[in-house]
């Protein structure tokens, strides 16, 4: 269990409670040495492998001459041969890489220390590398983020400037305008929140022969307008499956004569308006909406089928090794309904214990199963279609 009144060491010693009443979503904090002797999870030999990769989403950003340019992935090693090897104030780069935490356990595993803030906020972790000087220039961000500081170094400036206004041309939202009111140096195993909205400019500096590699910790913050027209389309699928159908047809015996046969009478504007009314929700489809939209896998994720496995054998394995979430998995739950990868199930509540069990914390051991004393022939029957799909695998004995 979490204990919100716990100091953190990634938070400088301050509890979540104190973070989320003074900080969240309202001001920048700087933790030095949030994660001691933090040098980064992977090197940028690795960090440009995974963006060579096809299933991998990657960009390179590059200022040539002052001028902006994007680039998408996958690479190869001709794209990256033509970048700079040494710092060049003419041609500044920078590689970005998207939910790394999709394909290597220790992203996933430094995801698990921000658990103060719910999974159902939370993006991905991107890891960008950029030689001296190097980044995507100023701009801000419409979601809460935190910037961790791997090998190297990285200045950040930040601004509460009004003045929005972008450079003309540029593949990214770079502010034309940037006015800095502060600046840190952050360090290997420092830590930078930032809320939405707020200005930054970060810039890479070469601590030597080690170039700068930050990881960024996002979470996710959909447009009203995104919630409500998927949520609009939720409810119309909902609205069409058996037994929800709005009973009746439209109805006018009241019917009178129109000077203009091609009006749209206020008569039937009214009818019409009323039928609508009729169209309610609730704060369970509102939740299963949330459970099913909000653990959707992106477009570009695809799982990989485990091999076939009989039921019974898979539940001798569960039970002997346990169970985990695949890197891309995500699943949320809401009372006793559980959503994984935009499914959904109910559970009874000897279930519930489990799966909020391997939601919470992403796997759960073989002993915890045991604990929870024997588990229902539906719930071994679901975990097994999971596996089958690819949404989950089984512990490392």
């Amino acid at each position: 269990m979490n204990n919100h009144n716990q100091p953190l060491q990634i938070l400088g010693g301050i509890t979540a409670t104190e973070f989320l009443t003074h900080y969240w979503h309202k001001k920048p904090l700087l933790i030095k040495n949030a994660i001691p002797n933090f040098k980064g999870l992977l090197s940028p030999e690795e960090l440009a492998g995974l963006a060579c990769e096809d299933e991998v989403q990657s960009r390179i950003v590059e200022e040539i001459k002052g001028k902006w340019h994007a680039s998408h992935g996958p690479f190869d090693e001709d794209d990256f041969a033509n970048l700079p090897e040494k710092p060049d104030p003419k041609h500044r780069w920078t590689l970005l890489v998207q939910s790394v935490n999709h394909h290597l356990p220790e992203g996933a595993e430094l995801l698990g220390q921000f658990n103060f803030i719910p999974h159902a906020r939370l993006d991905d972790l991107m890891v960008s590398y950029a030689p001296d000087g190097g980044g995507v220039g100023p701009h801000f961000d419409s979601y809460d983020v935190f910037l961790l500081q791997g090998q190297g170094k990285r200045l950040w400036r930040i601004s509460e400037q009004t003045d929005l206004s972008l450079v003309e041309g540029a593949p990214l939202r770079i502010l034309k305008n940037f006015d800095t009111a502060q600046e840190w140096l952050v360090e290997s195993g420092d830590l930078l929140y930032l809320p939405p909205h707020l200005a930054h400019w970060g810039i890479a500096v070469s601590d030597g022969d080690t170039d700068c590699m930050t990881y960024s910790i996002g979470f996710r913050a959909p447009k009203v307008q995104e919630l409500a027209t998927e949520f609009l389309g939720f409810m119309q699928d909902n609205l069409n499956k058996e037994g929800k159908a709005l009973p009746g047809i439209y109805q006018d015996a009241d019917l009178t004569l129109q000077a203009h046969p091609a009006e749209i009478s206020s008569s039937m504007i009214s009818k019409v308006t009323n039928i609508l009314k009729t169209i309610q929700w609730s704060e369970q489809e509102v939740a299963a909406f949330l459970g099913t939209y909000l653990s959707e896998p992106k477009a570009d994720v695809i799982f990989n089928p485990n091999k076939k496995m009989s039921l019974p054998k898979f539940n001798e394995r569960l039970m002997q090794d346990g169970i985990s979430l695949d890197l891309k998995s995500q699943m949320l739950f809401a009372d006793h309904c559980f959503y994984l990868n935009g499914e959904s199930i109910s559970a009874s509540a000897k279930s519930a214990s489990l799966l909020k069990i391997l939601a919470d914390y992403r796997t759960i051991s073989a002993k915890e199963i045991k604990q929870l004393g024997e588990i229902d022939t539906t719930l071994i029957a679901q975990l097994h279609d999971w596996y089958l799909a690819g949404y989950l695998y089984f512990n490392k004995a």
